[in-house]
Formats: C-alpha cells, sequence, structure tokens
C-alpha cells in the first residue's frame, strides 16, 4: 500500500511540474519578461524562451554576447547560448529563499552586452507539497490539576509546515483519551492554534497521567501528516495562575546595540506558596533565527541579544511568551522587537558592461558602460546619488530601477586626451553619508580627422 501511495505522488508531481512548465506565462512589455516553474526542478531544467518571447535572434545574441545576472549572490538561472533558453543553475528550494512569502519570485536581468541593453526576468517559484507538518517537539508534556474545571483548554505547541496554499498546514486531530478532546482556533493572523481541552474532571487517585496523540495534517494530494506524543500529569490543587503584568511587551532597538545587552525584562506573578508560586519563563515557539538572537533567562525574565542584529536581514520579531509555575499552570504573552536601520551598508557599485576603447569620432551619446548602483540600508539611507568625476567629457543616464548608462557628452579629440579614467562615485542619504566608487579606463583610437600642415606658407 505505501509503495501505491507513493506511485501516486511520484506520477502526480511529475504531472505538476511538466505542467508548471507548459503554462509558464510570460509578458514581454517595457522589456519585461514573467515566468512560473515549480521548485525542486534538477539544474539545467527548462524555464523559458527568452529569445523568442523578447524576438531576439540566436546567431546575433551570440555573436554579441549575452548573459543572465541574478540580483543576489546566488545566480538561480543561466542562459542556454545554443538554444536562447533560460534554464535554472541550480536546484531552487522554495521554502529556503522565501520563507513565509507568498507569491515567491526572483528576480534576474538578461544583459545584451553588444547592444548595451538590459532586459528584467521575473520568474515565480511555485509550490509543491515537498514538506510534512512537523512539531518542535515530538514529546510534550503537560501538567494539569486535579480540580481544573472541564472546559479549561491549555496552548499546544503549533505544527510547522513551510510550504505555501493547499499544501501547507490544514487540521490537527487528537486521539487517546476520553478525558480530553481538541479545540483548533484561527489567529488574527490566520495560523490555526490547537488547544488542548479538558473534557471530563480528572482524578489523580484514578489515573496520574494520560497519553495522547496530537496529529497535524496538510492539505496536498495525498496528504502528510506529522505527529507528537502528549503526556498528561495529573497534579494536585494549585488555585492560582502565574499572571503577566502586560499581554504584549514592545520595544525599539537600533540595528548597532552590542551584543549582550538587556532588551527589556517582562515579568508575571503568582500569588501561590513554594513551588506553585515559583514562575519560570520560557519561549515556547521560537524559530531558529530568533533563537540565535536573543535569549530569555529563565528564571528573571530578561531577553538579552546574543547575537547582532541586521535591519537588512530583519526588521521585526514578534516572540511568544510563556510563565509557568510549578504546579504547570501558566500564561502566555507576546513580546515585539522592532528593529531600527543603522546606515551600516555603503553604496556597491557593479560595472555589468563596459567598452575598453572608444573612436575619437563616436557621436556624444554614445553608450560606453552600463553601471548597477544598489544600497542595501533603507529609507533615506539607501537612497544613491551617482556622480562622474569632473573634467571628463562623459555624463550619466538612468536606464532601468539601479541602472546607469555612461554616455558621452560631447565629441572626442584623440589628439587632446588619447585615454580617460572615468571616475563613478556614489553616496547615500545617511548622516553621515557612506561613499564608494569605480573606475572606468576608456582608450580613445584615432581616427584621420587632421590634415598636414606646412610650417610657412612660402619657402
Amino acid at each position: 500500500m505505501c509503495a501505491a501511495r507513493e506511485g501516486r505522488w511520484g506520477r502526480r508531481r511529475r504531472s505538476l511540474l511538466l505542467y508548471c512548465v507548459l503554462v509558464a506565462a510570460w509578458e514581454a512589455v517595457w522589456g519585461q519578461l514573467r515566468y512560473s516553474v515549480p521548485e525542486e526542478l534538477p539544474k539545467g531544467s527548462f524555464v523559458g524562451d527568452v529569445a523568442k518571447d523578447l524576438a531576439l535572434e540566436l546567431a546575433a545574441l551570440r555573436a554579441r554576447g549575452a548573459r543572465v545576472v541574478s540580483q543576489g549572490r546566488t545566480q538561480y538561472f543561466a542562459l542556454h547560448a545554443n538554444s536562447g533558453h533560460l534554464v535554472t543553475a541550480e536546484r531552487i528550494d522554495r521554502e529556503r529563499i522565501c520563507e513565509n512569502v507568498e507569491p515567491c519570485v526572483l528576480r534576474c536581468e538578461l544583459i545584451v552586452e553588444g547592444e548595451m541593453k538590459v532586459y528584467t526576468i521575473t520568474v515565480e517559484i511555485v509550490d509543491i507539497n515537498d514538506n510534512a507538518p512537523s512539531f518542535k517537539k515530538l514529546e510534550l508534556e503537560e501538567k494539569i490539576s486535579e480540580i481544573t474545571a472541564p472546559g479549561t483548554q491549555f496552548p499546544l505547541p503549533k505544527a510547522h509546515d513551510p510550504d505555501m496554499g493547499s499544501n501547507s498546514l490544514q487540521s490537527y486531530a487528537l486521539s487517546g483519551d476520553e478525558h480530553f478532546s481538541l479545540s483548533v482556533q484561527a489567529g488574527a493572523d490566520g495560523e490555526k492554534r490547537p488547544e488542548l481541552v479538558l473534557a471530563k474532571a480528572l482524578d489523580r487517585e484514578e489515573a496520574a497521567f494520560h497519553e495522547l496523540l496530537l496529529t497535524a495534517s496538510d492539505g496536498g494530494e495525498p496528504a502528510r501528516t506529522g505527529t507528537a506524543r502528549i503526556r498528561v500529569a495529573v497534579l494536585d490543587a494549585n488555585d492560582n495562575a502565574p499572571a503577566f503584568s502586560q499581554a504584549v511587551y514592545s520595544v525599539r532597538v537600533p540595528e548597532d546595540v552590542p551584543v549582550g545587552s538587556t532588551l527589556l525584562s517582562v515579568t508575571a506573578t503568582d500569588p501561590d506558596d513554594g513551588t506553585n508560586g515559583d514562575v519560570q519563563y520560557s519561549f515556547p515557539e521560537i524559530s531558529g533565527k530568533a533563537s540565535n538572537l536573543f535569549h530569555l533567562e529563565s528564571t528573571t525574565g530578561a531577553i538579552k541579544l546574543v547575537r547582532n542584529l541586521d535591519f537588512e536581514d530583519g526588521d521585526f520579531y514578534e516572540l511568544g511568551l510563556q510563565a509557568r509555575d510549578g504546579g504547570g499552570i501558566s500564561d502566555t504573552a507576546k513580546v515585539s522587537i522592532s528593529v531600527m536601520d543603522v546606515n551600516d551598508n555603503a553604496p556597491e557599485i557593479s560595472v555589468r558592461s563596459a567598452l575598453s576603447e572608444i573612436s575619437e569620432d563616436a557621436v556624444p551619446g554614445t553608450v560606453v558602460a552600463l553601471v548597477h548602483v544598489q544600497d542595501r540600508d533603507s529609507g533615506g539611507n539607501g537612497e544613491v546619488r551617482c556622480s562622474l568625476g569632473e573634467g571628463v567629457p562623459f555624463r550619466l543616464e538612468r536606464a532601468l530601477d539601479d541602472y546607469y548608462s555612461v554616455v558621452t557628452a560631447r565629441e572626442l579629440d584623440r589628439e587632446q586626451a588619447s585615454e580617460y579614467n572615468v571616475t563613478v562615485r556614489a553616496a547615500d542619504g545617511g548622516s553621515p553619508a557612506l561613499r564608494s566608487s569605480a573606475v572606468l579606463a576608456l582608450r580613445v583610437l584615432d581616427v584621420n580627422d587632421n590634415a598636414p600642415v606646412f610650417a610657412e606658407a612660402r619657402y
């Protein structure tokens, strides 16, 4: 039976891959192309016929030179020169590059060097059901007092499924004991939050422990599931629960706050005596990324920074808090940490295409270089101003988004200057501003534009 299920899934996956490739949509408007492909395609898989969609001749494309440049550090796509096809440069995992982002879109540019042209290509990465729901802990333990009233609800850890849409987490189910039922609440963010509901009064003398099985299912065909075992320990009476002083704790910090700093402290009180009044703080559910940045002191409630923040990598974190006393009763709250941008990134200048020599009779407006400028900061810190060095017969023109063309501003004269070192400068809007520059070396070629001249009119 397992083999049959695997066979059906394999056939369905192959059908999905073929369908997504065949119906990949494109539109050539203002020099832009748009395609759609499923994730996890093998390296070298077809994405789109760029040459056909842009009406480019293959022979001219090969002769003039063309290449694909991705905006990030990783090159996900490449151009097959012989066919003019855009293909995958490596296997693409949607969940790795677009966690919690829908739709997942990658952008790159096709640069035709001989023509000094650039085209924007947008590729949507379509999700497939390649992940099953999973719990961070496979063995869970709940402690419930025997005097807890039926109908009381206890939050359970959520399962995580990085897939999107119908392939993501869809439902929960509980089995194992008549004393408990399951309630699934829809949060304001649309997430399903499982809660354990006490359906029948507990009696510690009758049963000190209860074993339950929590199952999470996604909506794929066939559906994938993940399970966690819950062991409920029945405790003697503990009639006061911890209570946080606030429902939401908020703090704003600059991204350059020193490691080891205490960002804020949370407080929960419990009037019970002894262990029933001892409160322990924890993050019951925290992502791997957040756990590498923040540490919660279990006894004091202090939240400290353990690694440098980076606004460009994450500007907002929302963490769930839990305060649990020694009797197993808990309260929950949230922490919202907003990261403020600091001007810590200088503009980046990339010369995407450039001439090394130019004829002195080139007409004004001739493109000699194509330059890409970007700044990873945001707001005014990420606004870039570009300029050229003084005293050169060239000027900058905006080409496309963050692209600039360096063009001749007037006619050249090799007899006056046979070569130029053109400095492209970029400065951001920070205070103080950060700057960077790049130098273009250009040699001027001679043409026969001067006649011989006698030193004297008469000898």
